[in-house]
């Protein structure tokens, strides 16, 4: 485990209002070697444990050396600044209906970030799942639902302007390296068809199995990891959880019920929080983009883990309809 600046210590200590940070153990390294995910086990505190997320990026920007990786290292080093505010500024926004981690302290300094949360596994959602049944699964679009319409309409100031990993305007080399010339083609017009829009939200941006957090009785899930919130439509974290929870053939079979629940839980969602904007129209709007995002995910995914694309399966033949019906308008 790396060593922490006795500052750092000291803020751990103080957010949990204990004598000391206490003994720590390692949950896991962060990508790239970007740092660590620790828990800490304060001594004197209320808090049984807490969970610290330290950001090291001092040894991996000497080692950037070339046009790809200072790009990528840039985009790293971004998603941690975008997840510390949104603890910050956005969390506090967010009910019962959509449960996180509360923050409890965060530090930013030239080289290194630090965030103190509460450990999730302690206020009662302990459960990590690596697959999930339709009920499970239930749970996590509900969740989405109810973020999507808290941030609807809101401009996401001091996050990413476009949420996601995966977005085109940072993931253009990834664009290159594919040999698709049809996706080559459409990739922008896939890229403008998601961005104009008049109804926006506040993405998860990450939106995958491993970052949902089961509670004992299977019923409640809270969420973690916010490094690529940022405004958007919903769906595509809608199509990024569906296509991490479930089997290809499954999300195919499954498709028109994914939308259906989806927005019968965002209908619930936008009445529960006096959302000013018109469901009916953000369903209009949205619905027909269902496919649209699930291939501007699969676009990136051509490019960067190619290995992962099958000719014949769901995702190769919803963006070849999607390349083709777009393509075809020019023509």
């Amino acid at each position: 485990m790396l060593d922490l600046n006795k500052n750092f210590e000291k803020i751990i200590a103080n957010a949990a209002g204990a004598k000391s940070a206490g003994y720590k153990e390692l949950i896991q390294n962060l990508w790239s070697g970007y740092g660590e995910l620790l828990r800490y086990y304060p001594e004197g505190s209320k808090h049984k444990s807490v969970i610290v997320k330290y950001i090291d990026l001092r040894g991996v920007a000497s080692k950037k050396n070339n046009t790809d990786k200072d790009i990528s290292h840039k985009r790293k080093k971004r998603s941690y600044e975008v997840e510390i505010e949104f603890y910050k500024k956005w969390n506090t926004l967010l009910n019962d209906n959509c449960v996180t981690p509360k923050l409890l302290a965060h530090e930013i300094l030239k080289d290194e970030m630090l965030l103190v949360l509460e450990d999730l596994d302690s206020a009662g959602y302990p459960l990590r799942k690596d697959y999930l049944e339709w009920d499970e699964s239930l749970l996590v679009i509900e969740w989405l639902a109810n973020f999507h319409a808290t941030f609807m309409g809101f401009n996401p100031d001091g996050l990413w302007k476009n949420g996601t990993y995966w977005h085109l305007d940072t993931r253009l080399d990834e664009l290159k390296r594919t040999n698709d010339k049809n996706l080559k083609i459409a990739a922008h017009k896939i890229d403008l068809k998601l961005k104009q829009l008049k109804y926006k939200t506040l993405l998860h941006g990450d939106a995958k199995t491993a970052n949902f957090c089961f509670g004992r009785d299977e019923k409640r899930v809270a969420a973690v990891d916010f490094q690529y919130v940022g405004g958007g439509c919903g769906l595509k974290d809608l199509v990024y959880f569906a296509g991490s929870a479930m089997d290809e053939n499954e999300c195919e079979q499954r498709e028109n019920q994914i939308l259906d629940t989806y927005f019968s839980f965002l209908k619930n969602a936008i009445e529960r929080v006096n959302c000013k904007f018109d469901f009916n129209e953000i369903e209009s709007e949205w619905r027909p983009l269902y496919q649209i995002a699930w291939s501007d995910f699969y676009r990136f995914l051509k490019g960067w883990g190619p290995q992962y694309c099958f000719k014949n399966s769901y995702s190769e033949k919803l963006l070849n309809k999607v390349s083709s019906e777009l393509n075809s308008k020019d023509m």
